[in-house]
């Protein structure tokens, strides 16, 4: 089971769900500093929310947007440890102030929303971190809290985010990995459709969670609904609005895979390596072997095997650094794929080492299956 999925349903709610600072000037500078998040510009969304701070120190709104800056200083690298301890001192931080107002007004809504969602973003961590039973906890501990605020607010676009990500992975989770079911058992029933339709009433209609309801419905659409034309519609979109964002960017070339444009894919992933190479800011080692990868695949599909060679031999390298607990799918698809370019060149001896490479590796998809095809068969394109 990919960890990752099952922290979704735990994290329930996102902090970037204010309902109202009710002033205008900051509320656009919660926007504005949100946009900046979501762009990797971390600096300048600090100073908005440093200044939404300075001016309402009692409101957990700006500590609690504060926090989603160092989620994003983590998102980008999961193997860097050095903002974990600041980032759960942000959380206990945004607890502390909800709880000090829903000691005088236990039904309100923003103290409701923040406190729930540091909860969830708190157990998202903990699960990244493999630390499950206070993933699990969190979780636990988050989602009443979340639906007490849904009660007191229900025409609020941006509570759709929270339930949508509930409401689908509910249901999806323990179709998908059965193991998830025992976790389940003391949890509402989900709803796959209604999940979906919450998602996108978010996106089209949130005020502060539209780009991230929009994150999910992309991956949600990229990864179990199999529909890419819909993936890549929101791909684009969060392409165009946050250029500097890699993993909307990276989604955009998965699409494009999917969907066979390889013209596209190459010039996308080229548009990666390059950005790696400039060292920009969230385009590290992760990226760079995606975009080997794909480029790799972009030479097969046009029969330049020797370049293709180069692209996959890269991708296995960093592969090498990156896979610290078991081989990736881009490991063992990559030797896969230099086996098959090798068959192609007509070097059937070192075609076959990679095969046999393959075998010796962790099953991914159906990469053993075709290893034996074609230690019996050589690939021909």
């Amino acid at each position: 089971m990919k960890g990752w999925l099952l922290s979704f349903l735990f994290m329930s709610v996102s902090i970037a769900e204010s309902q109202s600072l009710g002033d205008k000037v900051l509320e656009e500078r919660a926007r504005r500093g949100i946009d900046e998040v979501y762009n990797l510009d971390f600096e300048e969304a600090e100073k908005e929310f440093n200044e939404i701070i300075r001016q309402r120190s009692k409101d957990p709104a700006g500590y609690a947007f504060l926090a989603i800056v160092d989620w994003w200083r983590i998102l980008i690298d999961m193997d860097d440890t050095q903002y974990d301890e600041r980032f759960y001192n942000q959380l206990d931080r945004v607890i502390d102030l909800c709880d000090e107002i829903l000691e005088k007004d236990e039904t309100d809504v923003n103290a409701l929303f923040f406190k729930g969602g540091a909860i969830g973003f708190e157990g998202r961590l903990k699960f990244h971190r493999d630390d499950w039973l206070a993933a699990a906890n969190a979780g636990r501990k988050a989602l009443p809290i979340v639906q007490a605020a849904s009660l007191h607010d229900r025409k609020n676009y941006d509570i759709m985010l929270g339930n949508g990500i509930y409401n689908y992975y509910a249901e999806v989770l323990p179709e998908e990995y059965p193991l998830v079911k025992p976790l389940l058992l003391f949890v509402p029933r989900g709803d796959r459709k209604k999940g979906i339709e919450q998602l996108k009433t978010a996106w089209e209609k949130g005020k502060y969670a539209s780009v991230e309801a929009g994150y999910f419905l992309m991956q949600i659409y990229y990864t179990y609904e199999k529909d890419y034309v819909n993936a890549l519609s929101i791909a684009e979109q969060l392409h165009s609005r946050f250029p500097n964002n890699m993993l909307f960017h990276r989604y955009l070339g998965r699409c494009c895979v999917s969907l066979g444009n390889w013209p596209k894919v190459g010039q996308i992933f080229s548009d990666i390596s390059s950005r790696v190479q400039k060292n920009q800011r969230g385009y590290g080692p992760s990226s760079d072997r995606e975009a080997e990868y794909y480029l790799g695949l972009c030479d097969m599909n046009a029969r330049r095997y020797e370049s293709a060679l180069k692209h996959l031999y890269r991708c296995d390298e960093l592969s090498r650094n990156l896979d610290k607990k078991e081989t990736s799918g881009f490991m063992a698809m990559a030797n896969l794929k230099i086996g098959m370019a090798y068959d192609a060149l007509a070097k059937r001896d070192l075609a076959v080492m990679q095969y046999q490479k393959v075998l010796a590796m962790n099953e991914y998809q159906d990469s053993h299956k075709q290893a034996e095809k074609f230690v019996k068969t050589p690939f021909a394109q």
